[in-house]
């Protein structure tokens, strides 16, 4: 993964596309600071990661693959099996009311109430029509850039 970085390098910073917002009338906006995005470190998760799709895709066959990559072991199997495991028992994950609409919408899960979370993942818990199945794992960023995985019978190694 190349291109993934919390502080884009110089030479990299015209590949970053542009972020809009919503401003008060409720218009889209495109926001006035942009070279050098994230304008803070971040501390912790993903919070302020930039990315490609390229690098992106090769982390999701990473996942996939149980760690595995390109024929390089990245994580343990076990470590990637924790990560997609429940691991917060009985608790259920109800929709999330944002903090920031002017960068995102609230947001329902699958099965609101009763998706689970991993070490990373949030864990879809049911199968809906038209939805993630269940078991497959999905993350989210601040401007509803939702994404998700469900591995197939048999995922290309």
């Amino acid at each position: 993964m190349a291109d993934t970085f919390y502080n884009v390098p110089a030479d990299k910073q015209a590949r970053l596309v542009a972020v809009h917002h919503r401003g008060a009338d409720g218009a889209i906006v495109k926001d006035a600071v942009q070279p050098g995005r994230p304008t803070v470190n971040p501390i912790i998760g993903g919070g302020g990661l930039s990315s490609t799709a390229s690098d992106y895709v090769r982390f999701v066959r990473m996942i996939l693959n149980d760690g595995q990559l390109d024929g390089a072991r990245i994580l343990k199997a076990d470590t990637v099996e924790a990560m997609s495991r429940n691991q917060i028992g009985t608790i259920g994950v109800p929709a999330l009311k944002d903090a920031l609409p002017e960068r995102s919408d609230d947001f329902s899960f699958v099965a609101d109430g009763r998706d689970k979370w991993g070490l990373g993942f949030l864990i879809t818990a049911d199968q809906l029509p038209g939805k993630r199945s269940a078991g497959s794992l999905s993350w989210g960023g601040i401007y509803n850039t939702i994404s998700g995985s469900t591995a197939p019978a048999a995922w290309p190694a």
